[in-house]
């Protein structure tokens, strides 16, 4: 049995010419390149760039999905202020975005209701 899967590899790996079997790994190197590598990279570099820019007064969104103006950044910490007195002191890594969510009470009616109130 050991000798038939022998038999089979040596005739899979025989007819085929090497320039051609590193021209597909050649191949598969740059897809794993363009389709993993470069995104990630890319986005750790983003990612750096926010870290640098934050400042006092920014809102900001953890990777935990907790919303905060910044009151200190520091080397690597930040304290965000979570409410009126409330403030807490965050990983500078775990920052994920700039920004705020806005609640659905506090936007716009919805267009529904615009279309009642015609």
């Amino acid at each position: 049995m050991a000798d038939s899967f022998l038999i089979l590899a040596q005739a899979a790996a025989g007819g085929a010419n090497p320039l051609v079997n590193m021209g597909f790994i050649a191949l598969l190197v740059a897809i794993m390149y363009f389709v993993m590598i470069r995104p990630q990279q890319k986005q750790a570099k983003t990612h750096r760039e926010l870290l640098a820019g934050l400042k006092k007064g920014d809102e900001v969104v953890t990777q935990g999905g907790i919303l905060g103006k910044i009151q200190v950044v520091s080397e690597q910490t930040v304290t965000l202020e979570v409410a009126n007195g409330v403030r807490i002191r965050v990983l500078k890594r775990s920052i994920y975005a700039k920004g705020s969510v806005t609640d659905d009470a506090q936007g716009a009616a919805k267009p529904e209701d615009k279309k009642e109130e015609k």
